[in-house]
């Protein structure tokens, strides 16, 4: 079901201009870029990370080590292309003071607080290759249209007032950014962020942020990012790569580990985090006729004038329970028709059935059939599997009864042999007899000579 839902994900992302909401969680974690898409209305959605930074101290005050909890809200609720959010985090900070000497201290509190909205302004519509049938060459070449980017834009506010004095800017300033998105293919897609923070105060920043995403398949899926952060007297640099794995329709975990790079001191961070949304929304369903066009609401019947307030209503609870009549259309028109005519009821408007009801329905029917398969696959195998123990034991048996004939005519031959043998050790044992015989009658001749 999720491997569906999935795919129809993907084809809305990469097709639809107007649909925002999607039946899997599209969560922005673990990166730190922003996608141009908004979680749809009526979905209220929280990505949420514990991480930790740490690097070496810097001349005179920073902040070298860091633990905390960032919490990143997200819902719509006026247009589908409208998203609100609210970014903040808790941590727990290690100032550090070095100088001649080198000293710190802890602080907690809280270290980031905005506002924001952003709105999609562009979606382009790709080719669907699916639909050419005539070239294989056409149906898999790569589409060029999707180096055109969809574009999202984003405003918000930064409230300084709630930080602690080590991360407060200014108090209240504003903070724009452009939102793009490429759509390789149905697995990599390219997200490009620029934007400009904290305008009118001594701390404003250009930073950019560029995502690359690759899904591996339905679950499990990878990123690489790069993030610069340019101030008036400090760069910042941050390479990073992740993973994140989807639970279920509504709940996603992910993982990052980065490289920061700041005043020429290397250092890491890393974060784990969870993505969860109350899924609320509700699709709009547009009613057709017969002939496929779309049902107009039908227009408020005036209320007679003379009739009370009370006798209105007590005539709406009469229609209540009373039964309505069938319209039926005479479908003979010649000037002899009578009672006796053909008479056709008038088709009934049905409600469409919503996309994801049609892919359950055909998920449980694959399901079923796949099921069916691997049955039929399993008594096959175990067919083929006591014909191969059969054949084996056959020539098992053959073996044996060949080995124990050889083991047979082995000790023929060699009891044939030993009779032999002792054949002729018998025969050379009588003319060694004979010999010894003949050796004494010449003794005893010449004795008696």
């Amino acid at each position: 079901m999720i491997k569906k839902l999935f795919l129809f994900f993907v084809f809305s992302a990469i097709l639809t201009s107007n649909a925002q909401y999607t039946p899997v969680i599209n969560s922005n974690r673990p990166g730190f870029s922003e996608s141009p898409y908004s979680v749809g209305s009526g979905v209220y959605q929280f990505e949420s990370s514990i991480f930790y930074r740490k690097i070496n101290a810097t001349p005179t005050f920073s902040n070298p080590e860091a633990l905390g909890l960032n919490l990143f809200f997200r819902t719509s609720f006026i247009t589908e292309k409208l998203e609100f959010n609210l970014n903040t985090s808790l941590q727990r900070d290690k100032i550090a003071f070095k100088n001649i000497f080198e000293s710190s201290y802890n602080k907690t509190g809280l270290s980031q607080f905005s506002l924001g909205a952003k709105y999609l302004i562009y979606s382009p519509k790709y080719d669907d290759k699916s639909k050419e049938i005539r070239s294989w060459k056409e149906r898999h070449s790569f589409d060029w249209k999707r180096w055109i980017p969809h574009i999202g834009i984003s405003a918000g506010l930064n409230i300084g007032n709630f930080l602690t004095d080590f991360h407060e800017r200014g108090g209240f300033s504003p903070k724009i950014g452009l939102l793009l998105q490429n759509e390789f293919s149905d697995k990599l897609n390219v997200i490009t962020n620029v934007h400009y923070d904290y305008i009118g105060t001594d701390f404003s920043q250009f930073s950019y942020i560029i995502t690359g995403t690759y899904n591996f398949d339905d679950y499990w899926s990878g990123f690489a990012e790069m993030q610069g952060i340019f101030e008036e007297y400090e760069k910042k640099t941050s390479i990073g790569a992740g993973a994140a794995y989807l639970f279920s329709e509504n709940l996603q975990f992910n993982a990052s580990l980065r490289a920061n790079l700041q005043q020429d001191e290397v250092g890491f961070y890393s974060a784990i985090g969870v993505s969860y949304r109350i899924n609320r929304h509700q699709d709009e369903f547009v009613e057709i006729d017969e002939f496929g066009n779309k049902i107009e609401n039908e227009k408020q019947v005036k209320y007679d004038e003379d009739r009370s307030f009370f006798g209105r209503m007590f005539s709406k609870v009469g229609k209540l329970f009373s039964k309505k009549r069938e319209k039926k259309v005479d479908l003979d028109i010649s000037p002899n028709n009578n009672d006796d005519g053909l008479l056709n009821e008038k088709p009934r408007r049905e409600r469409q059935e919503s996309l994801v009801d049609v892919i359950a329905k055909e998920d449980k029917k694959q399901k079923k059939k796949t099921a069916k398969e691997e049955r039929k696959a399993a008594k096959k195998a175990q067919r083929e599997a006591e014909k191969e123990a059969k054949r084996k034991e056959k020539e098992r048996l053959k073996l044996e009864k060949e080995m124990k004939k050889a083991e047979e005519e082995e000790a023929k031959r060699k009891e044939k042999e030993r009779l032999k043998l002792e054949k002729e050790i018998k025969k050379l044992e009588e003319e060694i007899k004979k010999e010894d015989q003949k050796e004494q009658q010449e003794d005893q001749e010449k004795e008696d000579n």
